[in-house]
């Protein structure tokens, strides 16, 4: 028996892009779709844990000016940006 590979960030998001392309294709047959629609949630699913799970990580490693490590926002790194058109 084969060991299953782990599946990496960018290979979810690359299977979310050809699921997406699939479904907005129409081609697709309605039990096929919602098949697709499925397994598109279970990797949206997937990688929403996994950016959770990095922004705790970045949590923790971050360290206060007494060399401590402490918990502080992961939004203090994001440059604010106008997004109105």
């Amino acid at each position: 028996m084969m060991a299953k590979k782990r599946l990496s960030y960018e290979d979810a998001l690359a299977k979310i892009d050809i699921i997406s392309q699939q479904l907005e294709s129409g081609e697709a047959a309605l039990e096929k779709s919602i098949e697709l629609y499925k397994e598109g949630i279970e990797l949206i699913l997937f990688c929403k844990n996994a950016l959770n799970l990095a922004e705790k990580e970045v949590m923790e490693l971050k360290t206060n000016f007494e060399g401590k490590f402490s918990l502080e926002p992961f939004d203090n790194f994001v440059e604010e940006k106008d997004y109105e058109s």
